[in-house]
């Protein structure tokens, strides 16, 4: 079973929703056999690779929302990640570009490390204040996850890994997406949000059986004694 993650690495439910699916996962008894693909999404592709203002700022300069209420969507945020383990600091958080970190994420999948990868800078951003567009803090979390800081270097210097973050933009567009986190299993069942943890169990017991389903074994048509609610068979 395979299940596709469109999410950006600047989107607080996207952290939430990560916890909330790998709750549902690690409990799932055939984990094992799902692979999970992280893909590229960008909520504000806009955003220079400097900016100068906090996310409060962020949000009510460019995004035309009142302070107060960002600030309401920040505790409530926070009160939300907090139940999932994650310790949300929106006053510490740099806005940044996230591009050149799904660049990062794309070299990872490369190594077979996305995953930690995908950890690495959902944590830096959201609860230790690292700058997700700065290079050094891109190589310093890649090279923390056993990726090579020459090879991390090079493909930022030349966009190695450019063209498959757009195509997964392109193909987010395709399949309807229009926020995030975005979880499609199998091309089949699409989730959308940061759902509850039991919602992301139903959904993978609902794709296994659809893909696995039970098949009956008969010996000529006749069926063996059994014992029923009713009793058992003479």
């Amino acid at each position: 079973m395979k299940i596709e993650i469109w999410s950006d690495v600047a989107c607080p439910w996207c952290y939430i929703g990560k916890r909330r699916f790998e709750t549902a996962l690690n409990a799932f008894p055939h984990k094992d056999s799902v692979e999970v693909q992280w893909r590229s999404y960008q909520l504000d592709p806009t955003i220079p690779e400097h900016y100068d203002g906090t996310e409060l700022s962020y949000l009510s300069d460019r995004k035309g929302m009142d302070p107060a209420q960002v600030k309401g969507m920040f505790a409530h945020v926070t009160e939300q990640a907090a139940a999932e383990g994650l310790n949300y600091k929106f006053d510490d958080v740099v806005v940044a570009n996230s591009f050149n970190a799904h660049q990062l994420l794309h070299l990872a999948a490369s190594h077979g490390k996305a995953d930690v990868v995908k950890e690495a800078l959902l944590s830096a951003h959201f609860e230790h204040g690292a700058d997700i567009g700065n290079r050094e803090a891109l190589v310093r979390i890649g090279t923390d996850a056993g990726l090579d800081a020459v090879e991390i270097n090079e493909a930022l210097d030349t966009d190695k890994y450019a063209d498959e973050v757009r195509d997964d933009f392109a193909e987010a567009r395709a399949i309807g997406v229009t926020g995030v986190p975005f979880f499609v299993i199998d091309r089949k069942y699409g989730i959308s949000g940061a759902q509850p943890a039991a919602l992301f169990t139903q959904a993978l017991e609902e794709a296994w059986q659809e893909a696995n389903p039970l098949t009956m074994v008969s010996a000529g048509g006749t069926d063996a004694a059994a014992c029923g609610p009713d009793g058992c068979a003479i």
